[in-house]
């Protein structure tokens, strides 16, 4: 029996359209990418230590010293810079912060108001609830500075009544309160006021 042989069929495949972009309706192909390059790499940097041996002064920091009186071949003579008589060709010419020129300046026309005393006392605030947590019958500027409740026993230091003492405490300081004093004195302690003008031993 002979083989039939059968007739391969030729399908001929559609020519390859390229792909259209739908937004921007331009051909795949054609659309440009976007390659990221790769970035070198970072150059090593030297520590440099920064000291007083290795600074150097920025470019017209240093500038020369002006010679003045030199003769009028330098530039600088006869008048020295100073122009032609008036009140700045003087010696010993002095204006002061904020002069305008002989008319009245600006810190005359503002009006002065207030009084700043120079023998203002400024105190260092402890109020009677900081207290609690001291357990000592005493209490000093030296105890509170250790406490942590003042900066400097050297200074003076006021005790105020805010909170109550229930201990009694015998508190030495530069002033009280008048609430304070009397929360003391009822609680069975005592109030001992520190004299500025005596040295304390």
């Amino acid at each position: 029996m002979k083989k039939e042989i059968k007739e391969k069929k030729i399908v001929k495949k559609p020519e390859h359209k390229a792909k259209v972009d739908a937004k921007a309706k331009v051909p795949v192909s054609k659309v440009r990418v976007r390659v990221k390059h790769k970035r070198p790499a970072k150059k090593e940097v030297k520590e440099i230590n920064f000291g007083l041996h290795n600074l150097a002064a920025p470019v017209g920091a240093q500038k020369k010293k002006k010679l003045l009186g030199r003769g009028p071949s330098s530039g600088h003579g006869k008048t020295s810079t100073r122009g032609s008589k008036g009140q700045t060709s003087r010696a010993g010419r002095h204006f002061y912060l904020g002069f305008e020129g002989g008319q009245s300046p600006l810190i005359r026309k503002m009006p002065k108001r207030g009084f700043t005393s120079n023998f203002k006392k400024i105190y260092q605030i402890v109020n009677l609830r900081d207290l609690h947590k001291i357990k000592e019958t005493t209490i000093t500027p030296e105890l509170l500075k250790v406490r942590g409740l003042i900066k400097d026993a050297a200074k003076p230091v006021k005790i105020l009544g805010e909170g109550e003492m229930k201990a009694a405490v015998t508190i030495t300081a530069h002033a009280f309160s008048r609430k304070a004093a009397e929360n003391i004195i009822k609680a069975g302690g005592k109030t001992e006021v520190i004299n500025a003008s005596s040295p304390r031993v």
